[in-house]
């Protein structure tokens, strides 16, 4: 009601002076002229009032309903009216700085190609534009047996003419009427050059140059900045405000090894997450001290210091015992006991059959699927539905999550990224 209020008194008030000038310009053509400037609009308005007050009188009828209005969203909304007064919504927005410095020329797929994220994880080297649950555009770089975990320097450099086992390159792009996105593959015939050196605790930053061949319209050239994981970093420290898995897996791993004074702390895979949010509850699966334990925890999101666990005592008892802590004597070699993360790497033999058949065990695990139709769905494992589908659930950069589910009749290939 009140913003129908304002409009009105606004839209009387610019009636109202619309017909102002047309008066004046009846009267002449230099008075005419002279209203369209403030000053000499008044000026006529004196001097020729009989014939400019109905005008005036129309305009002023206008300030009622605005003043009204203003009054009313005064009372309701005072931000919302101070907002409107101090002319914020007129002044172009303030673009947050970018995370990444990535200057690349060229198109993907024939169109424009201005990517905002970029990683180099598990030897996987993405560049992806837009926020959404799929990206508008998106390049990934396939290099397991090129790039070395963590920061080390990177140089790969492949040639039309190159045979054997060679990066696979994917393409992938979701135009406005589909719902999943297009995806197309190479492993030969393309030109790429790397050349990424560390800069910081987990960034690469260096060359890139990337060349299709023709019938893929893609061409980039420039500089790049990547993440090495999906951590963020302040003064050196872990940003504890940034919301990822691997945040909270490092506040509770840290958490875990104050709580028992030990480094022997190696965590399971965590339960499935949803962002944003400001409380979650888990349980989560630990080694410590070579036992294994299972583990309430309760998180919450603080605006200064980010994620923390609810009940955290442990700072200045776990200093005072690691400080009278005996180092133990060396136990014997015989019977060791196995790590946690010893298992099997899951990824191997993995099949769709193998998912049908025993799919608890992959929960919450990282795959991508292509579907018949060329179409690409990456995220979390998310179990199977009554209707036999295979769901996964992708978490979207501070917008919460989105599931998908797709019958296994229409799938040529499924891929698990995760051990």
């Amino acid at each position: 009601m009140d913003a129908l209020l304002i409009l009105g008194g606004l839209l009387l008030i610019l009636v109202g002076l619309v017909w102002l000038v047309m008066l004046a310009f009846d009267t002449s053509l230099l008075w005419g002229l002279g209203s369209l400037f403030p000053p000499l609009t008044l000026v006529y308005v004196l001097r020729h009032w009989r014939v400019a007050r109905k005008a005036v009188v129309l305009s002023g009828l206008g300030f009622i309903p605005l003043i009204v209005g203003l009054t009313l969203l005064a009372n309701q909304d005072a931000q919302r009216l101070q907002a409107i007064l101090s002319l914020d919504w007129a002044r172009p927005p303030v673009q947050a700085p970018a995370e990444l410095a990535i200057h690349l020329r060229g198109s993907l797929n024939g169109q424009p190609f201005a990517p905002q994220q970029a990683e180099l994880i598990d030897g996987v080297l993405s560049l992806r534009e837009g926020e959404d649950v799929f990206a508008r555009r998106e390049v990934t770089i396939r290099l397991p047996n090129l790039v070395k975990n963590g920061n080390a320097p990177v140089r790969v450099d492949v040639l039309p003419q190159d045979s054997g086992n060679l990066p696979e390159v994917q393409l992938s792009w979701l135009l406005p009427e589909q719902e999943l996105p297009e995806a197309r593959r190479l492993n030969h015939a393309y030109t790429l050059h790397l050349k990424l050196e560390p800069q910081g605790p987990n960034k690469l930053a260096g060359d890139f140059h990337l060349v299709l061949p023709p019938q893929f319209k893609t061409t980039l050239s420039g500089t790049v900045e990547l993440f090495t994981d999906h951590l963020r970093y302040v003064d050196g420290k872990v940003d504890a405000r940034y919301d990822s898995r691997e945040t909270l897996e490092y506040v509770i791993t840290d958490y875990l090894k104050r709580r028992y004074a030990t480094q022997r702390v190696e965590l399971g895979i965590l339960p499935g997450v949803n962002f944003p949010a400001s409380n979650m509850s888990l349980s989560i699966e630990a080694r410590i001290n070579d036992r294994n334990e299972q583990l309430p925890v309760v998180l919450r999101k603080s605006p200064s210091r980010g994620w923390i666990v609810v009940g955290d005592r442990y700072q200045v008892e776990a200093k005072a015992e690691v400080a009278a802590e005996v180092k133990p004597e060396k136990a014997p070699a015989a019977n060791p006991v196995p790590a946690a993360n010893s298992s099997l790497d899951r990824r191997q033999r993995f099949s769709l059959e193998r998912l049908q058949s025993n799919p608890s065990r992959y929960m919450n695990l990282q795959m991508r699927i292509m579907t018949e139709r060329g179409s690409m769905v990456e995220g979390r494992f998310n179990g199977i539905d009554t209707d036999g589908q295979i769901v996964v659930q992708r978490n979207l950069k501070g917008q919460g999550g989105a599931s998908f589910a797709v019958l296994p009749a229409q799938i040529t290939s499924i891929e698990l990224l995760e051990p």
